[in-house]
């Protein structure tokens, strides 16, 4: 199941002789294993896989655990509408809505218990975070370090306050935020200076694992058995673009961590080969995140540089950046990218810093700030800082503060989304999307936390009286959403693996043509105020207004 080449990286982190020890550890981890392999693993997607992104509370009803408001509405609304369901992390935390994690094997009490997953996961393909770069603070791992436990103090990365890394060594580690990389602790040994890469504003909160002690990696590889025993299909490694620091560097996408996420993969394959790996990671091209796709590695990455994309293509009338950038979503087969607008983090714009000049990149900013966007920084080896990300529901990114017609709107909200569902990958679709959710003012005017604006919890009572009113703003996009779905999973060309040629017809339109043979759709999206009139194989078709027409061909 794992032979020499699984030894061989083992070794090339930790050295032959700890590298062999970790071998035999996970060996006999996997042999409890064994009856959840699968040898006949279905296919990997296909065009009827479509992700619902949700919190285990985003419906909140006073009568139910928040789980089961989920599994309710799943029920009655959803249906078969998505394939995939991914919960954002359930576990006990502290903070950051989930990925400050205290213990990743408990289900938190307010949401409901691992029974309620299951169920969950009995109807749908079952996605959750393996949270694999920190720990909360509240952790017991982290307690014990403050207690002076030795065993545990090698679990963190930390110095004494007189043996600081330098401003200069400190200065070149990448990372999405602008508080301090190193905070102080008071242990029963002393100050400790701790890294703390994801810490949210001042609260330092989440402390980063040592990935140089291959206990560290021993204890995620339990923790992924363990998801595995709960029957998830879908594993979204978060933050594993920057698991092994190394001062000089940049701490990014290090050989290290590829060898890591090799080791992960490599026990999947070997335990669950039925269960994909999808990896969050954060770059600044296309290029450098497609490194993470391959047979070893990843089956899927986050698109996080297509929202920005699409947003520049809308506020400005132009497309021609966005399709520069799809003609280079090339994959090799058993790969694929998972298509996001919108998901409980904000639209990352340093995910388009090698697509985007400055002054188009102040375009998006400048449309933002008029929409209501809250910015998030992240400091840059020079000490400047740089906007991370917008934080602004998709909705509100499109038509916070129009004075257009409902039905314009709902064109340009239904027309990005066709843009996403249509190219090549695996599509995902936020919660608040569903509804056309605003901005979250109120929530970020308490917090002080700009994730906040695009998080909110649904009353479910309130929904559901919503969704009963076939004019109400929320039925419509409700509604109108659900059938582009239905749509979408009715033409195999749109398979994730199907094949994709971006055509140029009109600089106002994104078109592509997905698929081969008898199976072929046209693909055209006005992301234009204008009518735009184009021909294709001899046939003319008119655009609305941001509208959109997938044609068989």
């Amino acid at each position: 199941m794992l032979g020499t080449d699984f030894k061989t990286k083992l070794s090339s982190l930790y050295g032959d002789k700890q590298g062999a020890l970790l071998f035999q550890k996970i060996k006999l981890l996997l042999k409890d294993f064994k009856a959840y392999r699968n040898s006949n693993p279905p296919a990997l997607w296909d065009e009827k896989d479509i992700a619902l992104i949700t919190y285990a509370d985003a419906f909140s009803d006073k009568k139910k655990g928040s789980l089961q408001v989920l599994q309710t509405f799943l029920k009655q609304y959803i249906q078969d509408r998505f394939s995939i369901v991914h919960i954002l992390p359930f576990a006990p935390y502290s903070s950051d809505r989930g990925f400050s994690i205290i213990d990743h094997k408990k289900v938190k009490k307010e949401f409901g218990s691992w029974k309620d997953i299951s169920n969950i996961a009995a109807q749908y393909r079952l996605m959750i975070d393996l949270v694999s770069n920190h720990v909360s603070v509240q952790h017991r791992w982290f307690q014990a370090l403050l207690r002076g436990s030795d065993k545990y103090e090698d679990y963190f990365i930390w110095y004494p306050p007189n043996a600081l890394p330098s401003e200069e060594a400190i200065k070149n580690v990448r990372r999405g935020r602008a508080a301090p990389l190193l905070n102080p602790f008071t242990t029963s040994k002393g100050v400790r200076y701790l890294w703390s890469t994801y810490s949210v504003g001042n609260i330092i909160d989440q402390i980063d694992l040592n990935y140089h002690n291959p206990i560290v990696l021993l204890e995620m590889v339990k923790i992924l058995l363990f998801y595995l025993s709960m029957n998830v299909s879908i594993l979204r490694f978060d933050g594993i673009g920057g698991l092994w620091k190394e001062l000089g560097t940049n701490c990014k996408h290090l050989p290290q961590n590829h060898l890591i996420a090799s080791v992960f993969r490599d026990i999947l394959n070997g335990v669950r080969s039925n269960t994909l790996m999808f990896t969050e990671t954060t770059t600044a091209s296309i290029t450098e995140n497609s490194s993470y796709l391959s047979e070893e590695e990843a089956h899927a990455v986050y698109n996080f540089s297509l929202a920005p994309l699409v947003l520049f293509s809308l506020y400005t009338g132009s497309t021609t950046k966005l399709s520069a950038f799809a003609q280079n979503m090339k994959v090799q087969k058993g790969n694929t990218y998972f298509n996001i607008l919108d998901i409980h983090d904000g639209i990352n714009m340093y995910s388009v810093s090698s697509e985007l000049e400055p002054q188009e990149l102040e375009v998006i900013y400048n449309n933002a700030k008029q929409k209501g966007a809250v910015f998030s920084y992240r400091k840059l080896p020079n000490g400047d800082t740089s906007i991370k990300e917008m934080h602004m529901t998709w909705w509100s990114a499109l038509n916070e503060g129009s004075n257009q017609p409902f039905e314009i709107q709902l064109r340009k909200f239904l027309t990005t989304r066709a843009v996403a569902l249509s190219l090549k990958g695996v599509p995902g679709i936020y919660y608040l999307s569903l509804f056309g959710t605003k901005n979250d003012v109120d929530a970020y005017t308490k917090s002080n936390h700009g994730r906040d604006m695009n998080r909110t919890k649904i009353s479910y009572p309130e929904i559901v009286t919503q969704l009963s009113k076939p004019q109400s703003k929320e039925a419509k996009i409700f509604n109108g959403l659900m059938a582009l779905l239905e749509k979408r999973k009715s033409l195999t060309a749109f398979h994730p693996d199907a094949e994709q040629e971006i055509v140029t017809l009109d600089s106002r339109l994104f078109s592509l043509v997905r698929g081969a043979g008898k199976d072929k759709v046209l693909a055209l999206h006005n992301l234009s105020a204008d009518t735009v009139n184009v021909t294709y194989l001899r046939r003319t078709y008119a655009l609305e207004p941001y509208s959109y027409i997938w044609q068989e061909l």
